[in-house]
């Protein structure tokens, strides 16, 4: 008798990573994550995924499909039967401070280039200092979860603090990777105060949005990458031009390491300060 031969698996097609708005703007899977978790922390909480995705149809013409996002909120453990789950770290929200010198108010949050020579998102994790705008620590690479926005805040926290120096506040939206368990752990076990800022208020993060502007402006805009490789050098390059060589208006003509030094000659501080 002849052999049987093996069945074939029949696989269907890899999911590209990204969904279209109205106007043909790609959006990345984990944007839209970003979006929806925005909803239920506020009003929108009573919704299912169905009215959820109309939701960002209706505030962003976001062209999402219901099986997409029912796959997108199970994947943040948000469809209706899970929410009663509680956070172990509950939001803290912002407050009022007067930052008068450096490390006392980071600013962080993810921003996603495109690679059009793979048909793929990359993300871009950064940390800024509100005082003297230093990028004081980064992350790229194809993903970005928890570990990583750890990594990162524990490497900014390495280069920047001395001895016993107190720690600075961190402020954040509420992506996933800030409301994760990990990342919550590590910031209670390093005793840092973690702010989430609420839903739709983007002001409340208004340095690191506009850092992200800026490189957005300054270098995305302009190019059109054909690997990963390619994307991740120049990003190291522009963070090394920011922080070290480019002139901020803000700094009186300074790149934010020289206006730190300058800052740091001074006897009297109390000039400069940013009131948050």
């Amino acid at each position: 008798m002849p052999e049987e031969q093996p069945k074939k698996v029949r696989r269907g097609r890899p999911c590209p990573g990204y969904s279209f708005t109205a106007d043909g703007l790609k959006v990345s899977d984990e944007q839209i994550q970003e979006w929806l978790l925005e909803l239920v922390e506020g009003e929108e909480s009573v919704y299912g995924y169905k009215l959820l995705a109309q939701c960002l149809w209706n505030e962003r013409k976001l062209i999402l499909g219901k099986h997409k996002a029912y796959r997108l909120c199970k994947e943040l453990g948000i469809l209706q039967k899970q929410r009663e789950k509680k956070l172990k770290h509950p939001r803290r929200l912002p407050k009022n401070r007067l930052v008068t010198g450096p490390n006392q108010l980071w600013q962080m949050d993810i921003k996603y280039g495109y690679v059009v020579g793979v048909d793929r998102f990359f993300f871009l994790l950064s940390i800024i200092d509100v005082f003297d705008r230093a990028v004081v620590s980064y992350y790229r690479g194809p993903e970005c979860k928890a570990k990583h926005a750890a990594q990162a805040l524990g490497d900014a926290l390495k280069r920047r603090l001395k001895g016993s120096e107190p720690k600075p506040a961190i402020r954040t939206d509420n992506g996933p990777q800030f409301v994760s368990e990990l990342f919550g752990d590590m910031c209670e076990s390093l005793n840092i105060l973690h702010e989430r800022i609420p839903p739709r208020t983007p002001n409340m993060n208004a340095y690191i949005e506009s850092f992200h502007s800026i490189i957005e402006r300054d270098l995305f805009s302009k190019k059109e990458y054909m690997t990963m490789v390619e994307a991740y050098e120049d990003v190291d390059w522009y963070m090394d031009f920011y922080n070290n060589r480019r002139m901020h208006g803000s700094l009186k003509r300074m790149s934010p390491f020289q206006f730190s030094s300058w800052v740091m000659d001074l006897k009297d501080r109390s000039k400069f300060h940013l009131a948050l």
